[in-house]
């Protein structure tokens, strides 16, 4: 296993796999015992993350159909490590051929190569394809089950912007249902068809666009977090970033709280119900790095695909002289519509983490 391929403490998740191996997987460890699962559970989030579905994303048809190996017995987590996989079949690996030598540029070729000596799979991304994003998704599936049956917490990702077109409406609860009923993901019908206009324009163009997941996550109790280098924002931007193509990720006002005054960024007290909340969210449900019972709000940034079939200037690491480069195979024209399963299945690994670690949700149910 590659360093780096785990995330978590008390709940650890391991990924494993290449995009054109035999399979991808991962290791669930520390989940407790006694939850009801089975893999209808965690093939439903992996449907919506999968790609061959539309116009917009790539055309690559995987079923992504996931059998647990170990860790659960007569419908029930056994406390021991849940393994998942998924067999690869759809694989074209001939499309890569031209890339031993030739660098894409915007992507972790380069690297990759530098790191490894040569010898990481390149095919597909290997290692570094967002294929693996699936993996993310059959940990975060389980904790996501977790964190509603024990503690009501619910996350909720959907498309907030793609390239300059931004959703119009202030997200609640109402457009839930909304987020995957169109294939960008995004809650409002107008913007989704604009939206979708763009990816497919960029696509005749041979290019890409990138974009934003905003992510709200409800119901989440006071006290979570281990300042100060594991606070819960130190954690989730850890987990987000481990998604490729992400570039930035902000809670609550974010980097528009840098143009505010103090007076006006500051979120008040109030009494409501007989409980203490506040009268706005800029603090995105996180102060001193640690949950404040209010909506943990986040905004993720994604760069454009790098893999694009217009011609690009690049390196032929091999002759050390310049080349051109026209990138074949079945790519991404946006990966935003596909993410919002990831990004939901992180939150939800790292909540469980930190819950584990409080005490809140014990080894066995």
């Amino acid at each position: 296993m590659l360093p780096g391929s785990s995330i978590g403490q008390r709940l650890v998740l391991t990924s494993f796999g290449e995009s054109h191996g035999r399979a991808i997987g991962a290791v669930l460890d520390g989940c407790p015992a006694g939850l009801e699962i089975d893999e209808k559970d965690i093939q439903k989030m992996l449907d919506q993350r999968k790609p061959g579905q539309s116009l917009i994303t790539t055309q690559r048809k995987e079923k992504d159909q996931v059998e647990i190996i170990s860790g659960v017995f007569r419908g029930y987590t056994t406390g021991a490590p849940i393994t998942m996989v998924i067999w690869n079949s759809d694989q074209k690996s001939k499309d890569y051929e031209n890339l031993k030598t030739l660098l894409r540029p915007g992507h972790s070729d380069y690297p990759a190569m530098i790191k490894y000596n040569h010898f990481n799979d390149y095919r597909g991304g290997g290692r570094f394809s967002g294929r693996l994003t699936a993996t993310h998704v059959m940990g975060g599936a389980i904790a996501r089950k977790l964190l509603k049956i024990t503690l009501g917490i619910e996350t909720n990702s959907y498309t907030s912007q793609i390239g300059k077109i931004n959703i119009e409406r202030r997200f609640n609860e109402t457009m839930i249902e909304s987020i995957y009923k169109n294939e960008v993901r995004c809650p409002e019908e107008k913007t989704a068809k604009k939206m979708r206009d763009s990816i497919l324009d960029a696509r005749k163009k041979g290019d890409s666009l990138g974009g934003i997941i905003e992510s709200i996550t409800t119901n989440v109790p006071e006290g979570l977090g281990e300042p100060i280098f594991n606070s819960l924002e130190s954690d989730l931007s850890r987990a987000m970033f481990s998604i490729p193509s992400v570039k930035g990720v902000e809670f609550g006002s974010g980097f528009e709280g840098s143009k505010m005054y103090g007076s006006e960024n500051n979120d008040l007290y109030m009494i409501k119900k007989g409980k203490i909340m506040t009268k706005t969210n800029n603090s995105g449900g996180i102060l001193g790095g640690i949950s404040n019972g209010m909506p943990i709000t986040m905004r993720v940034a994604f760069k454009p695909a790098s893999s694009i079939s217009q011609k690009q200037e690049t390196v032929d690491i091999k002759t050390k002289k310049s080349a051109i480069l026209q990138v074949k195979g079945r790519h991404d024209p946006c990966v935003v519509p596909r993410a919002p399963p990831v990004v939901d299945s992180l939150v939800s690994l790292t909540l469980v983490d930190h819950a584990l670690m409080s005490g809140i949700i014990k080894p066995v149910l």
